[in-house]
């Protein structure tokens, strides 16, 4: 048995299947999932057995056929999500429409929303049933989500990461804010969506095994036969400054 990372949008999440097939890198498979029968792209042919259990299967290879009613279904998702806000505005319900679509089966009509409260949605989905003949799922998304489908121009200047490269989006904290030393200026420190900006993940590990080998600002220490005082950190370069008396700074590297 054969386990495979299949991913179903450009930029989004890897799941785990088994696969009795012999699949490779970029092959289009078919595979049913929570919601219905997706095709979706193996990303990863070479996933170790660790034991993971309860993996759904691969059901076949997609075929021509496959990929054709892929295609139509993407266009009619299209079509479908700009006349469902039209709806919505009808109706004068507090959701906006982020992204719509169909199961590769079209036994399911998927849409995913934001919305600032509960939202009463129920008269929707009889008027969207009755359009378009299939189950229908609204789905309420936060605000990183609706940051990643929609996109757009970080602080950095470059494409968001959540839309452009991470297939995860990782939970960011405040903690994670001052264990780098940056100042906690909202301006500066939350992304497009409002919030924690997710690249303070990106160095946090590092930034937090460097302070365990530092000492704290404000400790005392002996240094040279001399009491010192700790009074500024360098993280990334794993250094710190001590006062030696009133007048004298130096700078020590932990490795020294």
């Amino acid at each position: 048995m054969q386990i495979v990372g299949i991913k179903f949008k450009k930029d989004g999440v890897i799941y785990n299947f088994s696969s009795e097939i012999n699949l490779k890198k970029d092959d289009k498979v078919v595979v049913e999932t929570e919601r219905g029968w997706q095709l979706g792209v193996v990303t990863n042919d070479n996933i170790e057995n660790k034991n993971f259990k309860n993996l759904k299967p691969v059901e076949r290879i997609a075929t021509d056929e496959d990929y054709d009613t892929f295609l139509k279904n993407i266009k009619d998702a299209e079509d479908a999500l700009i006349e469902t806000r039209k709806i919505i505005k009808k109706l004068n319900l507090n959701m906006t429409l982020i992204d719509a679509s169909y199961s590769l089966d079209r036994k399911q009509l998927l849409f995913n929303f934001v919305s600032d409260e509960r939202v009463d949605f129920r008269e929707l989905v009889k008027i969207l049933a009755s359009t378009y003949h299939t189950r229908i799922e609204l789905h309420q998304v936060g605000v990183r989500d609706k940051a990643k489908y929609t996109g757009g121009i970080g602080l950095c200047g470059r494409e968001l990461c959540c839309s452009s490269c991470l297939n995860n989006i990782n939970a960011v904290n405040i903690n994670m804010v001052k264990n780098q030393g940056i100042a906690l200026n909202p301006t500066k420190i939350n992304g497009a969506c409002g919030r924690l900006l997710c690249c303070f993940n990106y160095e946090n590990e590092t930034y937090e095994e460097n302070r365990n080998i530092l000492p704290k600002i404000g400790e005392k220490i002996k240094y040279k036969g001399k009491n010192c005082e700790v009074v500024e950190l360098n993280i990334l370069k794993k250094s710190y400054k001590i006062k030696i008396d009133d007048n004298n700074i130096e700078e020590i590297k932990v490795n020294d």
